[in-house]
């Protein structure tokens, strides 16, 4: 029997120990935040919000500022004018900045390390040459070893610090990953020193700022050494008039980061372009980060923890009263609204807010009490199966499981196999054991479990237990298309449960030496339109059906003790499944509602066609009240058909007493 109460109010289910959505929610707020702390300490965090800087802060493309630094670079076309071997005599450099200099140039920054002396000419040439407005490249190496770290300085040569040129420091660091991204802290950094030499004031930059790019390689006007060397015929009028020039190496074809490069280095616009940066043109870069103030500073603790928390809050107010479809989408315009505000805060703040902890703040939230849900609701449907599955079908649990609103008052007209089962001889087995009801009680359990199962293994839907009756129909809530021959398969494996149950018991009796209470079953099976459905009142309802055919099939079984057989079925079930059964009519009956009686029929294991001709013959001599109980053919067909042979014999009888 299916029954399902309301009361009219939600009742209080077990569950989790923090049962109120609020408090649950403020709980996972909270460990999302010591969880989010946690995280932000592993170097791979910080890696991950830095890579973001690098997507965030290249989504466009800045142009340098007008007046950026001119690139004189050493590249391919140089080195095949040349015509010389690297590293290049100083005179020749002497005679780049000369001729930079009679062109205007403000300044001049050499990205080229003369910290050995060479030729006596040559250093004599380069030395005569510098003065005040040229800044040389100097480098600094940490060397790390178990015993000491020895940070080593590279500086240009004494005599060239000593005729004016300064010396910058033109080291970089390079972050977890190998991404220039930081802006040397250097005082007295190449690019800082080009400042203060080309009059500039660069203003005190914040700890650890980051860089603002302004495109892939040559995105700085560049021009080949071989061009610097002669502008007037290879350069516009006046090209290096009041500029800044940076001479350093810059390959035209940028080498790719699998191939790696000589003074080149991977940026933010790597992840875009998969090429490296020449470092003149990185120290271009920083040059106008230091004097236009680009560069962009990263937000402290308290910001970033803020933007978590009020990401975390956002998250549970969008799930305070359900989660679904809408949380999906909710986080996905989430992540796009805290990307943007991230951009807006490197291009329009110059402060770079990773969004990274917010987003993460947000999923966790968010999914995670979505995951809550579900696994209420995996909870719910769960307590909803073992409810139910006891009583009906697999298949219907599965789709009141899914959708429980079919839980209503309300039915339909379908065709059903219904099917009545009852032991026989049970009221006297229940007055033996009124004593001793534990025992009783096991048996009918015992009796109906495997019944039950029967009947659900089959498609069935048990409609509800009468003591030790079944009752259970086919073809309902689910279409079934072979129902009736599922509920006959259904009886025969009934009757196989019962004889294995018999065995048991009889095996039990003999080892207690208690006597034996041996089952028996008889069943009726009748096929026809029926109204199914959820019935009853709005507190109370089972799952059920109702019509002539549920009627008769209750008869039936009720009858089948009557002609000595344990099954019965009606006209209707016995057409369907006479092609994959053998069936044998043995009477009419009349039918409530009906004047012409209907046929009945059982189904036999053992009859060839002749016995089921003879009995055929039979049965319409019993109609036509043509037998005598001297008649041999009672005791040929019991012969023929043993299985039919209590059924001969009540029928002699009845024939004997009908002429005494």
């Amino acid at each position: 029997m299916i029954a399902v109460a309301d009361t009219g109010h939600k009742m209080r289910q077990p569950g989790w120990p923090f049962s109120g959505r609020p408090v649950r929610l403020a709980v996972l707020v909270l460990l999302t935040l010591i969880s989010i702390s946690l995280l932000s300490r592993l170097p791979a965090w910080s890696l991950l919000e830095l890579r973001s800087f690098d997507y965030l802060s290249t989504v466009d493309d800045p142009l340098p500022p007008a007046d950026a630094p001119v690139i004189v670079a050493i590249d391919e076309p140089s080195l095949a004018e040349m015509n010389e071997q690297w590293p290049w005599p100083r005179s020749l450099h002497a005679r780049l900045i000369r001729q930079l200099r009679a062109a205007g140039a403000k300044a001049i920054g050499l990205d080229i390390i003369m910290a050995e002396q060479s030729s006596r000419e040559d250093d004599a040439a380069i030395t005569a040459a510098v003065g005040p407005d040229i800044v040389l490249a100097g480098d600094e190496t940490l060397i790390q070893t178990p015993q000491a770290d020895q940070l080593i300085r590279a500086t240009p040569m004494p005599q060239l610090t000593e005729a004016g040129a300064r010396t910058g420091i033109a080291s970089i660091d390079l972050g977890g990953d190998g991404v220039f991204r930081n802006i040397p802290s250097y005082q007295d950094g190449f690019a800082i020193t080009l400042a203060q030499v080309a009059g500039k004031a660069p203003g005190s930059l914040p700890a650890n700022a980051l860089i603002q790019s302004f495109g892939p390689s040559r995105s700085y006007p560049t021009v080949s050494y071989y061009q610097a060397l002669d502008p007037e015929n290879f350069l516009p009028k006046d090209f290096f008039k009041d500029r800044v020039v940076f001479v350093g190496l810059s390959l035209q074809n940028a080498p790719e980061i699998e191939k790696g490069g000589a003074d080149a280095f991977a940026t933010p616009y790597t992840v875009h372009t998969g090429r490296l940066v020449a470092g003149v043109e990185i120290q271009a870069t920083i040059y106008d980060n230091i004097v236009h103030r680009y560069s962009i500073e990263l937000a402290r603790l308290p910001v970033v923890a803020f933007a978590i928390l009020i990401a975390a809050i956002l998250a549970a107010a969008t799930v305070w009263r359900s989660t679904g479809w809408p949380t999906f989408a909710a986080t996905v315009v989430f992540i796009g609204v805290a990307a943007a505000l991230s951009y807006a805060g490197i291009r329009f703040g110059n402060l770079f807010v990773s969004p990274l902890g917010p987003v993460v703040a947000y999923v966790s939230v968010a999914f995670g009490q979505a995951a809550f849900d579900f696994a209420e609701e995996r909870r719910k449907k769960k307590q909803v199966t073992l409810a139910f599955s006891q009583y009906i079908s697999p298949d219907l649990v599965k789709r009141l499981s899914e959708d429980p609103s079919q839980l209503k008052l309300g039915g339909e007209r379908r065709t059903l196999s219904v099917l009545f089962s009852d032991v026989r001889g049970f009221t006297t087995i229940a007055e033996t054991l009124k004593d001793d009801p534990e025992q009783l009680t096991s048996l009918i359990n015992r009796l109906l479990t495997p019944l039950s199962d029967v009947v659900m293994d089959h498609a069935g839907t048990i409609d509800k237990y009468m003591g030790d009756c079944i009752m259970a129909f086919w073809n309902a809530p689910l279409d079934d298309a072979d129902h009736a021959l599922n509920a006959v398969a259904a009886s025969l494996a009934m009757q196989e449960a019962i004889a294995s149950l018999n065995r048991q018991l009889e095996k039990e009796a003999r080892i207690n030496g208690t006597p034996l209470h041996a089952l028996k079953m008889g069943v009726g099976i009748n096929t026809g339109e029926c109204v199914v459905g959820n019935m009853g009142s709005n507190r109370r309802f089972d799952y059920s059906c109702l019509g002539d055919a549920v009627n008769l099939a209750s008869r039936l079984e009720g009858a089948s003790k009557n002609y000595g057989v344990a099954l019965l079925l009606g006209e209707q079930t016995a057409k369907l499944v006479a092609g994959t059964y053998t069936v044998a009519e043995l009477d009419r009956v009349l039918v409530k509602g009906k004047t012409l009686p209907t046929p009945v029929f059982t189904v036999l294991h053992h009859a060839d066609a002749a016995a089921l001709a003879a009995h055929q013959t039979f049965v319409e001599m019993k109609y036509a009240c043509k037998l005598s109980p001297d008649d041999p053919v009672f005791e040929t067909l019991s012969q023929m058909i043993p299985e039919l042979a209590a059924y001969y014999a009540i029928i002699r009888s009845d024939v004997s007493g009908t002429e005494g």
